[in-house]
């Protein structure tokens, strides 16, 4: 009994400096995030995407300082994507954009400029910013309030999240090309790229298809937590161990966006479980992702 309850404060005490680890990240990452966009791109007039970038443009256009209106654009969305999310992924991304916009502003006030040179500040700027975002998307945050709301969408349509981001970027560098120029909006399109491409070797890929399969005792919990919370079914396999007996094995696939999401309820639910997670090459078929109506006891 006493081991019992040295394990359950030793796994508490390391959840508790993970947590603490994944806040400190998602702080660097804004910050990070900030100085790219302040210091690199916004000196010569290259977008990032998302509510960022029309942040960049109306602040551009009016007096109205830009880590404002980030806020104000960002924050409607990200409470309206977050409702179907876990709470600890609103706190962060609220944490992110806190930071990013005190960032803003405090880099906004510097005199200098990293580059004047557009290719330059394109790649590096791509390259920081993707490190940046990279991160805090990693440690279970946002930093727009297009990707919690393109979350949202996706799980009501056939429409992954890339393909909603994508089309709302297009819109925004279309716009970028009519008040700014053509080469602008290219250089923006290509800074998008980078970041894109940063942000899934730091946390491998957004849209891709991760495989997670849990080892439980609390099977039927975990499953109803998984499909309430990610609005994702799971498959119930009969398992068995060597030493612990007759366990149950789940096996869902989800995005690599919900993978902080998942790893918090297997610890809230079963401090014991054990959990594979593995990339997936392609999904064929039907992927339910509807939590629109209420599960079954049995799934």
């Amino acid at each position: 009994m006493i081991k019992k309850n040295q394990m359950k404060m030793s796994n508490g005490n390391r959840k508790i400096r993970r947590i603490i680890f994944a806040y400190i990240l998602v702080i660097f990452g804004a910050i990070v995030a900030a100085f790219a966009i302040e210091q690199i791109l916004v000196p010569v007039q290259i977008l990032d995407g998302g509510m960022v970038g029309v942040s960049i443009i109306v602040s551009s256009i009016t007096p109205l300082p830009l880590s404002i209106l980030t806020i104000c654009f960002n924050l409607p969305l990200v409470w309206i994507g977050s409702r179907k999310l876990e709470k600890s992924f609103f706190i962060r991304t609220l944490i992110a954009m806190v930071i990013f916009s005190v960032s803003l502003s405090f880099f906004g006030e510097m005199a200098f400029t990293v580059t004047e040179d557009k290719l330059l500040a394109t790649i590096f700027g791509g390259l920081l910013l993707g490190f940046g975002v990279g991160l805090i998307i990693q440690n279970g945050g946002c930093l727009d309030g297009t990707e919690a709301v393109a979350i949202l969408i996706s799980k009501k349509t056939n429409l992954s999240v890339g393909q909603i981001v994508l089309v709302f970027n297009v819109i925004i560098y279309m716009v970028a090309g009519l008040l700014f120029g053509l080469d602008r909006a290219l250089y923006s399109l290509m800074t998008y790229f980078i970041v894109s491409r940063i942000v899934d070797f730091i946390s491998t890929g957004m849209l891709e298809g991760k495989a997670v399969m849990i080892i439980t005792d609390q099977g039927d919990k975990i499953a109803e937590d998984i499909y309430q919370t990610l609005g994702r079914t799971v498959t119930f396999i009969k398992g068995e161990g060597l030493i612990s007996g007759e366990k149950t094995v789940l096996y869902c696939v989800i995005t690599r966006i919900e993978v902080s999401t998942i790893k918090s309820i297997i610890e809230k639910a079963d401090y014991s479980a054990f959990m594979t997670i593995s990339d997936v090459s392609e999904i064929v078929g039907k992927h339910i992702r509807d939590n629109s109506k209420k599960i079954s006891a049995n799934i």
